[in-house]
């Protein structure tokens, strides 16, 4: 995630940026999106609607069979096609929000490094601007997700089908659904990428190197480590999204916000609800993770090295 430190990244950088950020982020959705589909179904609907009882052993790999026979191969890739969608300009703009934001809170005194405070702003600067623009995708691959565990209601046949009818039916409200607690999940990635610098300048420092010059094993470890604690802290806004998500317009709406879904899941579920699909979570989200973060340094740096940045010219 390199940029010029005074000047900002170059048009090049950018672009390298923003293909990078793309590329790892289909790589990594298409690879965990089983995980996904039973994630956003524990969520929702918790442990019991999701197995009938009848899963045995373990609970991930008995939910992936058990989808498998009912809904096929597609069934487990459900909501596949708007999650590629949302994570190649959520990524793409993520990584280049974060590198410009990164270069203009950058200290001129000649230390390259940000504080973390610094790193905090421009995490969540990022997330805020692709969260907002990415938002209705979410709601589509949520409720594709989930439409199979519901009577009565017309399935959506497409991403864009889906668009469509939330937006008729809905309105700008529908497509928004879940907003304000996905904007809550800026502390995500205002945890995790402070964690993830924090953690590639230990091992750069203890390996005598740059960060730029870490290897995929390290890379790997500070993705993966600074994921679990972010995740961690930060899992129950993404119950609280995805069950106001998946409400739709004719349903019977269980809930009328944010403030009344967490009150709600608080006194019929306890604190355990807030983690339902936790579990689930950290080994989808962790490879996801590593494979995100690891794909970004290595498709950077070769775009980077394919199409190097243009000299700059010397200013008086």
């Amino acid at each position: 995630m390199a940029g010029d430190a005074h000047h900002g990244p170059s048009p090049k950088g950018l672009l390298c940026n923003a293909g990078a950020g793309a590329a790892a982020g289909v790589i990594a959705a298409t690879f965990v999106c089983p995980l996904d589909v039973i994630k956003t179904r524990f969520q929702v609907h918790g442990l019991s609607a999701l197995s009938n009882g009848s899963v045995k052993g373990s609970i991930i790999l008995g939910s992936l069979e058990q989808i498998f026979q009912r809904e096929g191969l597609r069934g487990m890739y459900r909501g596949l096609s708007p999650t590629v969608l949302a994570l190649l300009p959520n990524w793409a703009v993520y990584f280049t929000i974060y590198d410009q934001l990164k270069s203009s809170l950058c200290s001129d005194d000649g230390n390259h490094q940000l504080s973390i405070g610094a790193n905090v702003i421009a995490a969540s600067g990022a997330g805020a601007a692709t969260t907002i623009a990415t938002n209705p995708l979410w709601v589509v691959k949520t409720r594709l997700q989930t439409q199979g565990m519901r009577e009565g209601v017309v399935p959506y046949r497409n991403t864009l089908s889906a668009l469509r009818r939330i937006a008729h039916e809905e309105g700008i409200r529908g497509l928004y659904s879940g907003l304000v607690p996905a904007l809550a999940g800026i502390s995500h990635v205002a945890i995790q990428f402070p964690a993830y610098e924090t953690i590639k300048i230990y091992l750069a420092d203890r390996a005598d190197t740059t960060m730029d010059k870490l290897g995929a094993r390290d890379v790997a470890v500070a993705s993966s480590v600074s994921k679990i604690f972010a995740s961690s802290l930060t899992y129950p806004h993404e119950v609280v999204r995805s069950r106001l998500q998946e409400q739709g317009h004719h349903s019977e709406k269980r809930y009328s916000g944010v403030i009344d879904c967490v009150k709600k899941v608080f006194q019929l579920e306890g604190i355990p609800g807030f983690y339902r699909g936790c579990a689930t979570n950290l080994i989808r989200t962790t490879p996801a993770a590593v494979i995100t973060f690891t794909s970004f340094e290595m498709i950077h740096r070769f775009l980077v090295d394919l199409f190097p940045p243009d000299p700059r010219p010397h200013t008086l």
